[in-house]
């Protein structure tokens, strides 16, 4: 089988990650602040908060900007519930955003639409990778002073108008995922990048337990204040030393996943039975964690995938359609025309050559 997800791990993290389990030092430490410096000089944005997970990053930014009960952001339901649940934690009501058919991520049109004086902020997610239509995004959001969040979790590695996603240009926050099969992995974690300084500063207080922990202080933290109460959401240096010794690799890995995509591309582009999403615009450059496409009859492809031993999946289901949710539900026409269509097929570092022409000759035997 070929598999949709492979977890890369780099052999150079062994030696360096047993000297830190045993170094006596594994919770927040110095490995946490070389990787948060890896990061930003990466990124271009040195406002780098490092987190256990991805979701701590989003419910992190909800916090600092003060959503609370009965306010409303606006978000999409094409990703994972990592994505939105957070905003449930706040207490804020979810506004279900349409999607755009040609790449499936957030529409901005939508967006406009769904905007009231209760709106406190927008979560944008860039599916696969494939960046939102940031700069309109921005503007609408700007005019109404309305905060935007980027729920980064695929998009480790793209860029927007020559700008890495992460600088925050277009946004006040970004929030990368490193759990298991991303580009970048740490076993688990991630990371929030912020536009402004002041809230980078309170969100590293919050992230562990709201204690300042570079203060000076006579007896390890005990004579300090909280004034205000934050999380256990902070890395480890465990973590921190994979993410450090894989970040040459993820850079080169999504370099392979480009290639094997804009295969895909030309290969398929003319085929009938395929319609590619997220393709012509020059001012996007997706890391394709993954590659999707609109297919008719999507379960006889899975089954002919399946049985020509290549794994293919929807990733994610549409959000709005759980329980929890239920009183948020929405009319989404797009959403509705392209989620029983829309599958992922293999893109990754570990597709070969060879993989992907079998891929591509399997498709094109049709279904």
């Amino acid at each position: 089988m070929i598999p949709l997800f492979k977890v890369f791990m780099s052999h150079d993290v062994d030696e360096p990650l047993l000297e830190t389990v045993h170094s006596g030092w594994i919770g927040q430490c110095g490995q946490v602040d070389k990787f948060e410096e890896v990061l930003s000089n990466y990124i271009g944005n040195d406002k780098c908060l490092t987190l256990s997970a991805g979701t701590h990053g989003l419910h992190l930014a909800l916090r600092l900007l003060g959503v609370g009960n009965g306010d409303e952001v606006i978000t999409t339901p094409l990703t994972c519930t990592a994505t939105n649940w957070p905003i449930l934690m706040q207490g804020a009501n979810i506004v279900w955003a349409d999607v755009n058919r040609n790449d499936l991520n957030i529409s901005y049109e939508s967006i406009k639409d769904k905007i009231t004086d209760r709106t406190r902020a927008i979560i944008v997610m860039h599916w696969g990778g494939y960046p939102c239509d940031m700069r309109e995004i921005y503007k609408i959001a700007n005019d109404r002073r309305i905060p935007v969040i980027e729920d980064a979790a695929h998009a480790f590695g793209s860029m927007y108008e020559n700008s890495f996603i992460g600088k925050c240009e277009y946004s006040d926050f970004t929030m990368f995922s490193f759990q298991a099969i991303k580009h970048l992995t740490c076993g688990d974690g991630g990371a929030l990048f912020c536009r402004r300084l002041s809230e980078y500063r309170r969100g590293k207080l919050l992230r562990w337990y709201g204690i300042d922990r570079e203060g000076p202080r006579k007896d390890l933290r005990c004579e300090e204040d909280v004034v205000s109460y934050g999380y256990k959401y902070h890395m480890n240096d465990i973590s921190a030393i994979m993410g450090i010794y894989n970040m040459p690799h993820a850079i080169k890995n999504i370099e392979k996943a480009r290639e094997n995509a804009l295969y895909y591309e030309k290969e398929l582009s003319d085929f009938s039975g395929i319609t590619l999403t997220q393709v012509g615009n020059p001012e996007k450059l997706s890391s394709y964690w993954i590659f999707s496409v609109l297919v008719e009859d999507r379960t006889g492809f899975s089954y002919k995938m399946g049985s020509k031993g290549i794994m293919v999946s929807r990733v994610h289901e549409r959000n709005d359609i759980h329980t929890c949710v239920r009183k948020f539900k929405s009319s989404l026409p797009n959403l509705d025309y392209v989620v029983n269509k829309m599958i992922c097929i293999p893109v990754g570092w570990w597709v070969t050559k060879e993989d992907r022409e079998y891929i591509v000759s399997s498709i094109k035997e049709g279904w």
